[in-house]
């Protein structure tokens, strides 16, 4: 009986391995993400299939990230980093007062910081922007996001095959 066992757990371990191997780097390298709507229109379409890289915390400006709110998960863009302040005016970008090219600052409304009764983005929290301004639930309305709640960075498109490849900025 006590061989059968042994036996039966050597053929076991293999697959008990290959589980905690996938759990581990699904949980703490990279996963799947579905994009469930249009807040990142033109760049990412609703039923796009990305994968996210959950180890890195160094986060840049236009990284494009998935962060939690009212538990829900969100993507959107990096638009200032922490220590930064942000306005836009007139369909201008403004970061720390000088002028920042963004894409999408033209369909931007007029807005600043202050909305929020700050001045500039306090430590570990990032400024996030869907790039379909019009139709986006976003700092301009939950305010800064603390970098405890980002996941982790948008980096691959896997499906629609189109779209396959690295993300660009």
């Amino acid at each position: 009986m006590k061989d059968k066992i042994v036996s039966i757990a050597k053929e076991l371990l293999p697959y008990i391995i290959i589980v905690i191997v996938v759990f581990g780097i699904k949980t703490y390298i990279a996963t799947p993400v579905l994009v469930d709507g249009s807040s990142m229109s033109p760049t990412l379409s609703d039923k796009q299939f990305l994968i996210l890289n959950r180890s890195t915390k160094k986060l840049n400006r236009n990284d494009i990230v998935v962060f939690e709110h009212d538990n829900s998960k969100l993507i959107k863009r990096i638009i200032a980093l922490p220590g930064e302040t942000i306005e836009y005016k007139d369909g201008i970008l403004y970061i720390n007062d000088r002028k920042y090219d963004d894409k999408f600052a033209s369909i931007t409304e007029n807005f600043d910081l202050t909305n929020f009764g700050i001045q500039k983005l306090p430590e570990n929290f990032y400024f996030l922007l869907g790039d379909n301004r019009n139709n986006s639930i976003d700092s301009r309305i939950i305010g800064p996001v603390n970098i405890e709640k980002i996941n982790g960075k948008v980096v691959f498109s896997l499906y629609p095959f189109n779209t396959f490849g690295k993300i660009e900025k």
